[in-house]
């Protein structure tokens, strides 16, 4: 087992995560890897993984799950498509699980830990999904969400920053360009999803204790521009939810 490192939310955390974003389709394994790791870093800084059970839900090859096996955690990665589960090495990762996040096959409060980076904006219903992973999360468990928001500057993913005239047109200007329809396409792979929608479900939510609303990747002095309505939907880039399971 290794010992995650400590995590800091400062300046040059945030500079290397958004510098390494241009590799994601490039060089993935660098690029996951190196999320994964910082990821691992940042969920124990709100709870003890050795031993807990996680389930890395859209968990795709397995790159967070492996991270998280490395901190000591046993995981279950659930992903809808066998294909990606395979895009890595063309091996299912250790404890896959095909299903969807829509209606996760795992039993209610089954796990320690419902981890899932994002995948949110994949859906077709975001909430449903935020239900599902409280659900499955024991009392007292934890809750890890995070999603690209769709008014950041990634949030048409590789169609951005087009996706802000629409992400129709922003996939027809990309097919356009490249020749072929992006990886995400709007309104079948991808989706809209806010700051403010999901904020709302969080504390709504009569099931868990919201911890954190934070902007993942940003520094920590940086953590109070969720509370500004309008401006958090471009600034927050990606919104990390944590709630404790009641």
């Amino acid at each position: 087992m290794e010992t995650p490192e400590a995590f800091r939310a400062d300046l040059a955390r945030s500079v290397r995560l958004l510098g390494a974003f241009r590799l994601e389709q490039s060089d993935p394994s660098f690029f996951y890897g190196l999320l994964a790791r910082d990821t691992v870093a940042q969920l124990s800084a709100y709870t003890d993984l050795n031993g807990a059970l996680v389930a890395d839900i859209g968990g795709g090859p397995g790159y967070f799950a492996e991270a998280l096996r490395a901190a000591g955690a046993r995981t279950v990665c659930v992903d809808c498509d066998a294909g990606e589960m395979r895009a890595r090495d063309g091996v299912m990762p250790e404890g896959a699980l095909l299903g969807s996040a829509l209606e996760i096959p795992l039993r209610t409060g089954s796990v320690d830990v419902s981890f899932s980076s994002n995948v949110l904006e994949h859906v077709p219903d975001p909430l449903t999904m935020a239900d599902e992973l409280v659900r499955v999360t024991r009392p007292g468990g934890l809750v890890y969400l995070s999603y690209t928001s769709w008014l950041s500057p990634w949030g048409g993913h590789e169609t951005s920053p087009w996706h802000y005239f629409g992400g129709h047109r922003a996939a027809r200007r990309y097919e356009r360009r490249y020749g072929r329809p992006p990886k995400n396409v709007y309104g079948e792979s991808m989706y809209a999803v806010s700051v403010a929608r999901m904020l709302k479900w969080a504390r709504r939510q009569a099931s868990a204790e919201v911890l954190d609303t934070i902007p993942r990747y940003h520094p920590r002095w940086a953590r109070h521009v969720t509370l500004l309505p309008g401006i958090r939907e471009i600034v927050t880039w990606n919104l990390l939810l944590v709630l404790r399971r009641r």
